[in-house]
C-alpha cells in the first residue's frame, strides 16, 4: 500500500477548492500538466478517483469528499507549525470588501482559505454592494477591497474582464416589441450607466419594468422572460441567448473587476490577501 504525502494532499486541496485542475495548479504555483500527474498519482495511491468532471471543471467523487476534510486539516496544520517554527506569522487586522455578487463564492473561498492559513489575522468581512468601496477605501474603513470598473485606476489591479452582452431567455422572442422591456439595477452603478448608454445609443423607445439591486436579481428577471438585461458573459447558461445584434445593439464594453487596497494602511495582512487573491484570480496557463 503507497503512502499520502502532504504534497500530494495540497494539491489535491488546491484542486477541490478551486474546482478545476486550471486553477488549482495556479493556487499552488504548477503548471497544470504537474498538477493532473499529482492527482493520478493520488488516485493510484486510493485506488479510486477523487474527482468526477463537471462541465470544465471537476467536482469531489464520494472518496473525494471523505478525503477533504482530512487533507484541508493535515495541511493547515502543517502550515501552521511551519510558520510558528519559522515565526513567519502574519498577524493583525484586515477590514476587507468584497461584492455582494460577482465571483461572491469564490472570494467566500478564498477568504476562508486566508483563514486557514492565517489564523492570526482578525479578518472583518464587508459584503455588500461595491458602488461604495472606492469611497470606502478613501475614508480608511476598508483596507482592501473587489469591485467592477470600466476603466481602471494606475492604483487599481485587473483581477478578471468579463464582456458585456445583452441577453434575453431563449423562450421568449422581443423582435416584435415596440417597446423594449428592460431589467437593470435600481442604484447608481457603472452597470447602469452602461446599460442606459446603449440603449440610448440604440436610439428606440425602452422601458424598464425590473430593478433589482442584485446581478441575480437581473438574471431572475432575463431567466423569466420579463425583460432583456445587460450581463457578464460570465452569467450566461443554456437557457439565456445574446440578443445585442438581433435587436439593434452596437457592441458593449467589458466590465473589469479590479482589487484596490488603502495605501496608508499597507500592512502584512494586507499583502497576504493580495497574494491570496491573485493566486486565485490570476490563472497561469
Amino acid at each position: 500500500m503507497g503512502k499520502l504525502d502532504s504534497d500530494l494532499l495540497r494539491t489535491f486541496v488546491a484542486v477541490a477548492e478551486a474546482g478545476s485542475v486550471t486553477e488549482g495548479a495556479a493556487r499552488i504555483h504548477r503548471s497544470q500538466s504537474a498538477t493532473s500527474l499529482q492527482v493520478k498519482r493520488l488516485e493510484a495511491i486510493l485506488g479510486h478517483p477523487v474527482f468526477e468532471r463537471h462541465g470544465r471543471g471537476v467536482v469531489l467523487s464520494d472518496a473525494g469528499r471523505l478525503l477533504l476534510p482530512v487533507a484541508q486539516d493535515v495541511t493547515m496544520r502543517l502550515d501552521a507549525v511551519l510558520r510558528d517554527i519559522s515565526q513567519d506569522v502574519v498577524t493583525g487586522k484586515l477590514c476587507v470588501g468584497i461584492p455582494d455578487d460577482h465571483g461572491r463564492a469564490k472570494l467566500a473561498e478564498i477568504v476562508a482559505a486566508f483563514t486557514r492559513h492565517h489564523p492570526k489575522v482578525e479578518l472583518d468581512v464587508t459584503c455588500a454592494l461595491s458602488t461604495e468601496f472606492p469611497e470606502a477605501l478613501a475614508k480608511g474603513t476598508l483596507d482592501l477591497a473587489i469591485y467592477e470598473v470600466e476603466r481602471p485606476q494606475k492604483y487599481e489591479e485587473v483581477l478578471f474582464e468579463d464582456p458585456t452582452c445583452w441577453v434575453a431567455s431563449k423562450h421568449r422572442d422581443f423582435s416584435a416589441d415596440e417597446i423594449l422591456p428592460v431589467a437593470l439595477f435600481d442604484h447608481a452603478c457603472w452597470w447602469r450607466d452602461a446599460a442606459i448608454a446603449s440603449l440610448e445609443a440604440r436610439g428606440k423607445p425602452y422601458r424598464v419594468v425590473y430593478s433589482s439591486q442584485s446581478v441575480s436579481g437581473v438574471i431572475a428577471a432575463v431567466e423569466a422572460g420579463i425583460a432583456i438585461g445587460l450581463l457578464g458573459r460570465s452569467s450566461l447558461h443554456s437557457d439565456l441567448s445574446i440578443v445585442g445584434t438581433d435587436l439593434g445593439f452596437t457592441s458593449t464594453l467589458a466590465s473589469k473587476l479590479v482589487m484596490a487596497g488603502n495605501t496608508a494602511t499597507e500592512t502584512g495582512p494586507q499583502d497576504a490577501m493580495k497574494a491570496a487573491i491573485r493566486a486565485a484570480f490570476l490563472v497561469k496557463a
